[in-house]
């Protein structure tokens, strides 16, 4: 069985060679760059499963790394972030981030997060096999190719953004709340004052109103949020 491969980005040299002996010791094959250009060039590189990005690192930082990228990277990014910081966290998730943590952390969370993002790649993967495109109110999406389309135009989502999508249509003209979005996205229930579901969401409508002016996300406010099948003007 191929082990995950994990890239640390991080300047911080003792967290980063503790974290890769606990995450070594937990199976993974875990690699380090200790500034963010040399961090860069390695995150183009596809064959990692996930990235740990810290945000505070001098050169180039997490924020401006992201920015680097430009939502165009494959693989999925877990914003290490100042404890408390929200303005950080929302950044973060603005510029690509698939999720974030908060320093200091707990070992077994941070394991508790690689496993549920690497969890989503996995269904990803598996709907590949199904080979089906979905298509509502002029958005088409396709699992074989995880390429996101609306009004033929294309659209570059993270890996978060489009399960989130691809959920919210599935349940076209129906209210999703954000708990169901955490628990089926995220694997995890949703907590006090997380932000995440909200500027993942946020993106995908920005995103789509930047390849056609109909609007095609709705939020409910106290209820969650909702995909229009396309006859629907008002909820």
């Amino acid at each position: 069985m191929k082990q995950n491969k994990l890239l640390i980005i991080d300047d911080d040299k003792e967290l980063s060679d503790l974290l890769v002996e606990y995450l070594s010791f937990e199976g993974f094959t875990v690699e380090c760059c200790y500034d963010g250009v040399s961090g860069l060039a390695r995150a183009y590189d596809d064959s990692y499963s996930l990235i740990l990005l810290d945000v505070m690192m001098p050169g180039l930082n997490g924020f401006e790394l992201l920015k680097a990228l430009g939502g165009k990277h494959k693989t999925p990014i877990l914003m290490l972030t100042a404890k408390g910081d929200d303005a950080d966290r929302i950044l973060g998730l603005e510029l690509g981030a698939d999720d974030y943590l908060a320093k200091p952390f707990q070992h077994k969370e941070l394991l508790a997060r690689i496993n549920a993002i690497l969890r989503r790649i996995d269904i990803v993967k598996n709907n590949k096999v199904a080979s089906n495109k979905l298509e509502v109110n002029n958005v088409s999406l396709d699992n074989a190719t995880r390429e996101v389309h609306c009004h033929g135009k294309i659209v570059e989502l993270t890996g978060t953004e489009y399960q989130i999508l691809e959920l919210l249509m599935n349940k076209h003209g129906k209210i999703v709340s954000k708990e169901e979005i955490s628990e089926q996205v995220l694997n995890r229930r949703l907590s006090a004052f997380d932000r995440s579901i909200d500027m993942h969401v946020s993106n995908i409508r920005r995103k789509l109103q930047t390849k056609s002016s109909n609007e095609k996300l709705k939020t409910i406010r106290g209820a969650g949020y909702l995909f229009l099948s396309g006859e629907q003007t008002h909820v």
